[in-house]
């Protein structure tokens, strides 16, 4: 992906004022957000708990829609995060941690490391909090066996979309890291008390069983949906990844990170985070806001993801700094009879 050819160097300039207008949140129409998303991952709930009785196939087929407003909730609490959802940051704050337990991530912890994320998105020295574990080719040939080994389990799609998702959200996100400050820290106990008192509240109504019966497969679809979205926001053909010495925030945000075109049902349950080129310029714009701010202005008419091209993100494995892009393991074998002394 590249920005558009005939793109003014004075276009790149205005992009701070573009993106000030449209960084206001309304609190009628945030409030309207959450509540119908609410509403509506409530009655999927209740069509699961009816369908257990009926066919479990119909409660795993009502999972895909539920997960979907996971997804959608998970994007309210993002930008509560970023403090986009309300203009009042106590507002932001109550309204991401609650929403937190129903998402399965604790809201301060996440925060946090989000907020890193975007700090140092597309840096290659300042890579490893809240992104994709991204190795060089170099760094890869350089490592042990057994740290190949882990890196190469976690980069398969099986693994990285499939097991690790689950884990990750309903175990990882439950431990603490002496890495990050106390209130980061309670956050995560609170997650987990609230977690656990919703856990007894629909497991006294439904009974434990039942409530992962339908929990589970709500959290897999959501979770590997989640985590496919961030993955191919900043793995994708033609990405940009810089030394920090060259590293550039605009080119980070138009250049790093994608804009995915999907479908608008698709759009909708994932609350406009394919303009994500926008979002990493200005993570003060609501997520209602994005399209609207993408449609206006010629500045972020970038080349689009599609459905069917992000697929290739799935074969990205390393990060070739000789020719900067991301490459598949097979490569390897072409860099090692390029460049015999960098083999092991």
């Amino acid at each position: 992906m590249s920005l558009r050819k005939n793109e003014s160097h004075s276009e790149r300039k205005t992009w701070r004022r573009i993106v000030d207008e449209y960084q206001n949140p309304d609190m009628l129409r945030s409030l309207w957000q959450l509540i119908s998303t609410l509403i509506l991952y409530a009655l999927f709930w209740i069509l699961m708990a009816w369908s257990l009785g009926k066919s479990y196939w119909l409660t795993l087929l009502l999972a895909l829609p539920a997960g979907g407003m996971v997804v959608r909730l998970f994007i309210i609490f993002h930008d509560c995060g970023h403090g986009s959802y309300f203009k009042s940051a106590k507002a932001n704050h109550w309204v991401g941690s609650i929403v937190g337990v129903l998402v399965f991530t604790p809201y301060f912890y996440w925060r946090q490391s989000h907020a890193v994320h975007h700090a140092t998105s597309g840096n290659l020295d300042k890579r490893g909090v809240g992104d994709v574990w991204t190795m060089t080719v170099d760094e890869f040939l350089a490592a042990s066996p057994w740290k190949r080994f882990i890196y190469r389990t976690y980069r398969q799609p099986i693994f990285m979309l499939g097991v690790g998702p689950l884990i990750m959200f309903l175990f990882t996100h439950r431990l603490p890291t002496r890495s990050f400050r106390k209130r980061e820290q309670a956050s995560i106990h609170w997650t987990n008390l609230g977690i656990l008192i919703f856990m007894s509240l629909v497991s006294w109504l439904l009974g434990f069983k039942n409530f992962w019966l339908i929990q589970i497969p709500v959290i897999w679809v959501a979770a590997t949906a989640g985590v496919w979205l961030f993955y191919v926001q900043h793995q994708f053909e033609g990405v940009y990844w810089e030394r920090a010495q060259n590293w550039d925030f605009v080119k980070a945000g138009l250049e790093g990170s994608s804009f995915y075109r999907l479908p608008k049902v698709l759009q909708w349950f994932s609350g406009n985070i394919g303009f994500h080129h926008i979002h990493h310029l200005s993570p003060k714009i609501p997520n209602y806001l994005l399209e609207k701010c993408h449609l206006e202005n010629n500045i972020f008419q970038i080349q689009p993801l599609t459905l069917i091209s992000s697929l290739k993100s799935l074969t990205f494995r390393l990060w070739d700094e000789k020719k900067s892009q991301l490459v598949n393991f097979r490569h390897l074998k072409i860099y090692r009879h390029q460049s015999p002394r960098s083999s092991s």
